[in-house]
């Protein structure tokens, strides 16, 4: 599909004017200079979506990306040949497992996460990157939406569109793997704990939404499927333990501002 191939076009010099193009060019800069680079956020929600139109669109303001441990200065010495300024400041701070850069011609920022994705809850987003020639995989790009504890109107979009593309699987490595969810949910119970209030929440809003009603019922299916199986994976000691304490400990974290949306 379209959608999930990298432009075989020479990149250009500049950041391109539109996002998702952009995150196209991006990684193919990356893979020409041997780095493994993948989208994740709004810009891979679109990618993921037949000829790049989810279901309910959004603006994307920025670019996420995620690149394995040990590359940052790679992806560094990627990033600035491809025309942005890094965030010197933040990046000798955070760089480890985060790198900040801007796209001065655009007024973009495009975030790194390295080796993982760390923001409400940890989703171990670096582990397959190979699997999709474009973005994270789904289960991970899905995962890193149910991982919010509040939810904006353009993260249930997204959680929308990808419901609604794409059908869930266990086990066998296509579509929304229902079955890597349900093994880090039942490993981190505020990871689970999140999702459970996350999957309610869009279940009862999808309504709100305009959808013909089939659509709804799909996607309200779904989701409610992947609950089940969520649900239904045998719990770890760790999970166990951690839930006889509930909701009187936050379970979750409250992730660093970085002054934009994407």
């Amino acid at each position: 599909m379209e959608a999930t191939s990298i432009s075989s076009s020479r990149p250009a010099s500049e950041p391109l004017g539109d996002p998702v193009e952009e995150a196209r060019r991006v990684v193919a800069v990356a893979t020409g200079k041997a780095l493994l680079a993948r989208v994740l956020g709004g810009a891979a929600v679109q990618l993921q979506a037949p000829d790049a139109s989810p279901l309910l669109p959004r603006a994307v303001k920025d670019i996420d990306l995620a690149t394995p441990r040990g590359a940052r200065t790679a992806v560094t010495d990627a990033l600035i040949s491809a025309g942005y300024t890094p965030d010197r400041m933040f990046n000798a701070l955070h760089g480890a497992k985060r790198l900040l850069f801007y796209d001065g011609k655009n007024g973009r920022k495009l975030d790194v996460f390295v080796g993982g994705f760390s923001m409400c809850h940890e989703v171990p987003i670096a582990d397959r990157l190979e699997r999709e020639p474009l973005t994270v995989p789904l289960a991970e790009l899905l995962l890193t939406k149910l991982q919010i504890v509040q939810l904006t109107e353009r993260d249930q979009r997204d959680i929308y569109s990808l419901t609604f593309h794409h059908a869930l699987s266990d086990g066998d490595g296509s579509g929304i793997e229902a079955d890597f969810i349900a093994d880090l949910c039942a490993r981190d119970w505020g990871l689970w704990r999140t999702t459970k209030s996350t999957v309610e929440r869009c279940i009862a809003s999808v309504i709100d939404y305009g959808l013909e009603g089939d659509v709804a019922d799909l996607i309200a299916g779904r989701l409610a499927a992947l609950w089940a199986r969520i649900d239904a994976e045998p719990k770890s000691a760790k999970w166990r333990l951690r839930s006889r304490v509930g909701d009187r400990m936050r379970w979750y974290n409250e992730p660093e501002e970085t002054g934009a949306e994407n």
